[in-house]
C-alpha cells in the first residue's frame, strides 16, 4: 500500500478490511467454487459416458460445463487465495493471463449459448431435417468455431489492455483484474482501441443476442401450435433451463459492462460481478440435471455403484486425456 504507483502488478481490494468477514467470503467462495467443480465435472461426465446422451443438445451441453468449469476457475481460485492470505496483491503476469481466460470464455459462453439456441431451433422448427443439419461434423466444427474464434477475441483485448500505459494508484475496487478500472488509469487516449476492440466485442454479443431472441420467437410461436398439453410441456422443460441460464448470464455481464465504473468501492459492482461469474456457473449444473429427467436418469446410472466400477477406467482415461 506504501507505493501504489511504482509496482509492477495491480492491488485488488474488491472486499472488505475486515479480517474476519475476508475469511467468511473466502469460505463461502470456496463451497461455491467446489459445487461448481463438482456439479460441472459431473455433467462432462454423464454426457460422455452415457450411450443416450450422445445427442447435438447434450454435446453443446458438455462444452458449457467445461466452459463453466474453466470461467469460474479464472478468478475464484485467487480471490480465496487472497482473501486467506490477506493479500490483495496481483502480478502483471497473472493480469495478463485473466484478462485473456477471461474475455475468451465469457465470449465463447455467449457464443456456445447461441448454438444451443440454434440448435433447439431446428429441433422443434425443423425436426425432419434435424439429423442432417445438426450433424456430427457440424457439431464437431460450431464448437471448434467458438473456441478458435473467442479465444482470438481474448487474445486482441490482451495485446490492447497491456499496450496502454498506466499513471496513478495500482489499484482495483474488484476482486479480479477489471478492465473498465484499468482503463481508468490510463495516461492517454490510447485507451480508444481498447474501446474499439471492446465495441467490436460487444457488437458480436448483441447479434448473438439478437439470434438467440429470434430463435426463441419460432421456438415459441411453434411450441403453442403444438395440440397436445404433455408435448408442450416436454418441449418447454427443455428449453426453458436453457432460456433462464442466457437471460441470466446475459443480463448481469451487460449490466456489469456497460455501466461506467466507479472510482470507490460498491456493494452493487461487485454483487453483479459475482452474480455473472460465480453463480451461473455454479446453477447450470443443477439447472440442467432438476428440469432433465434423460440427464437426472443418466446421473443415477453413472452414480450407481455397479456402473461406476464398471467404467472407472474409461472415467480415468477421459480427464488423462
Amino acid at each position: 500500500m506504501a507505493n501504489l504507483t511504482s509496482m509492477s502488478g495491480f492491488l485488488l481490494v474488491g472486499f472488505s478490511d475486515n479480517r474476519e468477514l475476508q475469511i467468511l467470503l473466502a469460505l463461502l467462495f470456496m463451497v461455491t467454487y467446489l459445487l461448481a467443480l463438482t456439479g460441472n465435472l459431473l455433467i462432462i461426465s454423464v454426457t460422455s459416458l452415457d450411450h443416450c446422451l450422445q445427442s447435438p443438445m447434450y454435446y453443446f451441453l458438455k462444452h458449457l460445463s467445461l466452459l463453466d468449469l474453466c470461467f469460474i476457475s479464472v478468478t475464484v481460485p485467487h480471490s480465496i487465495r487472497n482473501s486467506l492470505m490477506n493479500n490483495g496483491y496481483i502480478s502483471c503476469g497473472q493480469c495478463i493471463l485473466q484478462v485473456f481466460f477471461f474475455i475468451a470464455l465469457a465470449s465463447s459462453e455467449v457464443a456456445i449459448l447461441t448454438v444451443m439456441s440454434y440448435d433447439r431451433y431446428v429441433a422443434i422448427c425443423q425436426p425432419l431435417q434435424y439429423e442432417t443439419i445438426m450433424n456430427n461434423h457440424a457439431c464437431r466444427h460450431a464448437v471448434t468455431a467458438v473456441w478458435l474464434a473467442k479465444g482470438l477475441s481474448g487474445l486482441m483485448h490482451t495485446a490492447v489492455n497491456f499496450s496502454i500505459p498506466l499513471c496513478g494508484e495500482r489499484l482495483s475496487h474488484q476482486f479480479f483484474y477489471d478492465i473498465p478500472q484499468m482503463l481508468k488509469l490510463a495516461c492517454s487516449h490510447e485507451f480508444i482501441n481498447e474501446i474499439a476492440v471492446a465495441a467490436f466485442t460487444t457488437s458480436a454479443a448483441f447479434i448473438c443476442l439478437v439470434s438467440i431472441v429470434v430463435f426463441y420467437i419460432h421456438i415459441f410461436s411453434t411450441v403453442l401450435r403444438i395440440p397436445s398439453a404433455e408435448g408442450r410441456t416436454k418441449v418447454f422443460a427443455t428449453c426453458l433451463p436453457h432460456l433462464f441460464v442466457v437471460t441470466f448470464f446475459l443480463s448481469t455481464s451487460g449490466f456489469e459492462f456497460l455501466h461506467p465504473p466507479s472510482n470507490s468501492q460498491s456493494a452493487m459492482d461487485l454483487m453483479f460481478s459475482i452474480f455473472y461469474m460465480v453463480i451461473p456457473p455454479t446453477l447450470d449444473p443443477a439447472i440442467d440435471s432438476l428440469w432433465n429427467e434423460a440427464m437426472q436418469a443418466a446421473l443415477r446410472k453413472v452414480l450407481s455403484k455397479g456402473e461406476f466400477a464398471q467404467r472407472k477406467m474409461y472415467l480415468k482415461a477421459i480427464f488423462k486425456f
